[in-house]
């Protein structure tokens, strides 16, 4: 699987906007610490999208990144970054540079006619109530829709890396490198963005392939 990543060309001094490209796919991806970036993308996907979130049928690709420890015995840090991608539009949310979390993302994430998909979910689920008593309402493991569709036992054990291989025919990489990098930089490098955003793009391709909605 080919993967990119180029400056969009308008960035402020509120987000920086860059395009990934997976195969053929462009997912336009913006990257916020910004209360208002928030807020505008979310009411710009609640209005693309609000048949399907009439009928329910709303899928969001959730990941989130925290910077890793260094030293045992210390507590956790708390989660810096969370991705929301649905369809080619791609949010990477610096939380932990800004000053607080904003009404449209609490909203957002309790309505439960949207369905948030993710690997391993129930633990990005219970960090962002830990770190910012963010309630996801309608969470979804990708690891056990996959295994019910195609019944597959050994995807409720599974990685993205392998659901993306075998349910969608994607192979990618997760350099560890990146894996292991500072989420809490004032600015992300174009490593991380482009991790960070294909980790939701193909959440999201999981859950509506999957049809992770009821």
């Amino acid at each position: 699987m080919a993967i990119s990543i180029d400056d969009f060309g308008c960035t402020d001094n509120t987000q920086q906007e860059y395009i990934v490209t997976v195969d053929d796919e462009c997912i336009n991806t913006i990257v916020t610490h910004y209360t208002s970036v928030v807020k505008d993308w979310i009411e710009e996907i609640e209005y693309i999208h609000r048949f399907r979130i009439n009928r329910g049928k709303m899928v969001v690709g959730l990941d989130v990144e925290w910077r890793p420890q260094m030293q045992r015995n210390m507590p956790r840090n708390p989660v810096a970054v969370i991705q929301l991608c649905v369809g080619h539009r791609c949010l990477i949310f610096q939380v932990l540079r800004c000053g607080g979390v904003p009404l449209s993302l609490l909203e957002f994430l309790r309505n439960e006619d949207c369905t948030f998909v993710g690997v391993g979910i129930a633990g990005d689920v219970n960090k962002l109530w830990e770190d910012y008593e963010l309630d996801v309402s309608n969470a979804v493991d990708l690891r056990f829709l996959a295994a019910d569709e195609t019944e597959c036992r050994w995807m409720r054990n599974a990685g993205i890396a392998a659901l993306s291989r075998a349910v969608l025919g994607k192979a990618i990489r997760k350099p560890r490198s990146v894996t292991m990098s500072d989420w809490s930089r004032a600015r992300l490098t174009k490593e991380q963005v482009q991790y960070a955003c294909v980790d939701a793009f193909l959440s999201f391709e999981l859950g509506r392939v999957l049809r992770a909605y009821n």
